[in-house]
């Protein structure tokens, strides 16, 4: 018999259920010798009883756990109680179409989880949450969650460095609701953690905390701008309203939402703000002219905004053209000169800016930035804006741009077209 386990990816749920749906499979395609009828007494060596009294071999257990036959299945069940390593498939019998198979099944993880070892549960646990979603599969799902509200600490420890996201945010989640994590690490996992739905969990228990000294810092230097955000609201909560200022001008709008949000909180306008910082463009905040188009007023701040896109720094423009396109600016002349733009991210938002408005560009205006005079970011913005105009000339330039001289014309050019 094959060591299935010796070869199996243990820490990997799919890895359990590609194994009970191959099983079975490979028994009823005559691959695999099927399990012993545990009904047949005659002859024939006193059927799975027989079997399981000389102790099944971890293959032959294997097979009649996911064998087609729904009494072998429910006999082996009571073997697999004693067998911690075959514990994932029991969670996979926990949702069996069978009754018998799945009342057995349940009934045997409720026993074994409590006294599973940490390899044990951390292959199990990440099984029973991706079933969860199956017909029956939410039993075994309240099981583990039920258990894991009353299990020691160190369990859900164990359970939150798995590699698992799903099995780290249900460790997460109770966690908190257990008050198991200090302030300080919800705040270092909602800094560093790569999983998003983590780190925003960690950041809302954080910033709800009531240790700011220890949590603000982690959060308000978060690479994440969710993370960010949950910082800058915390900072209302401990009476610092002021120090959320700087987040005006985040690049995250949900982070500079937020700072405008507490410092109004606090009697402050951040528009008088903005404006202030518009009107000095030589210590402007680059994000500024943004921050001013989200709250400002199209008949009063758009001049400026078209004053900033000749900004001496690319990002202040940038932000600037970005700006024009919040306040939906259709001055179609005045952007298509901003394409000549040698920033990059210029460029990148005025094409954003024109993109709706495509279908009424001049066509020898795209046209004639596709040419080999032009800068490269300039010629493929202008191959796009061909898309969106619906020209029939996009599909000639897009051939000859993708055999362009220029390697990063060509590789844009590809991408662009999908390849």
């Amino acid at each position: 018999m094959p060591s299935y386990l010796a070869r199996l990816d243990t820490w990997r749920p799919a890895a359990w259920t590609d194994l009970d749906e191959n099983v079975r499979g490979a028994i009823r395609q005559g691959m695999l010798r099927p399990p012993a009828d545990p009904h047949d007494r005659a002859g024939r060596g006193g059927g799975l009883g027989a079997l399981f009294h000389r102790g099944p071999s971890e293959a032959e257990l294997v097979h009649a756990l996911c064998g087609p036959d729904g009494r072998i299945r429910e006999a082996a069940l009571g073997q697999a109680a004693d067998r911690p390593a075959l514990l994932p498939l029991v969670a996979i019998r926990a949702t069996d179409w069978a009754a018998p198979v799945r009342e057995r099944a349940l009934a045997v993880l409720a026993a074994a989880l409590p006294s599973a070892d940490a390899g044990t549960l951390a292959a199990t646990a990440p099984v029973i949450l991706r079933i969860r979603g199956r017909l029956r599969g939410a039993e075994g799902a309240a099981l583990l969650e039920e258990w894991l509200r009353t299990a020691t600490p160190d369990v859900l420890t164990a359970l939150f460095t798995h590699r698992d996201r799903t099995t780290r945010r249900l460790a997460l989640r109770i966690g908190v609701e257990r008050s198991l994590f200090t302030p300080r690490e919800l705040a270092r996992t909602a800094s560093a953690d790569p999983d998003p739905a983590v780190r925003d969990t960690a950041a809302d228990a954080a910033a709800a905390a009531d240790a700011p000294e220890e949590t603000l810092g982690l959060l308000l230097t978060a690479r994440t701008g969710r993370v960010r955000a949950a910082g800058v609201t915390a900072l209302r909560r401990a009476g610092r309203h002021a120090e959320a200022e700087p987040y005006l001008y985040d690049r995250s709008g949900t982070v500079r939402a937020c700072a405008r949000w507490v410092l109004r909180q606090d009697g402050v306008a951040p528009l008088a703000l903005y404006r202030a910082a518009c009107a000095e463009p030589v210590t402007m905040p680059d994000r500024a002219p943004l921050g001013l188009a989200e709250c400002g007023e199209r008949a009063v701040d758009l001049p400026v905004l078209w004053a900033l896109t000749g900004h001496p720094r690319p990002l202040a423009r940038s932000s600037a053209v970005a700006g024009l396109r919040a306040f939906e600016v259709t001055d179609l002349p005045r952007l298509l000169a901003l394409l000549d733009d040698p920033a990059p991210g210029v460029v990148r938002e005025a094409a954003r800016t024109l993109s709706p408005w495509a279908h009424r560009l001049p066509e020898r205006e795209l046209l004639g930035r596709t040419g080999p005079d032009r800068l490269p970011h300039v010629r493929i913005r202008a191959l796009r804006l061909l898309r969106d105009h619906g020209s029939w000339a996009y599909e000639e330039t897009a051939r000859r741009l993708a055999e362009d001289p220029d390697p990063v014309v060509r590789y844009r050019t590809h991408l662009a077209l999908g390849r």
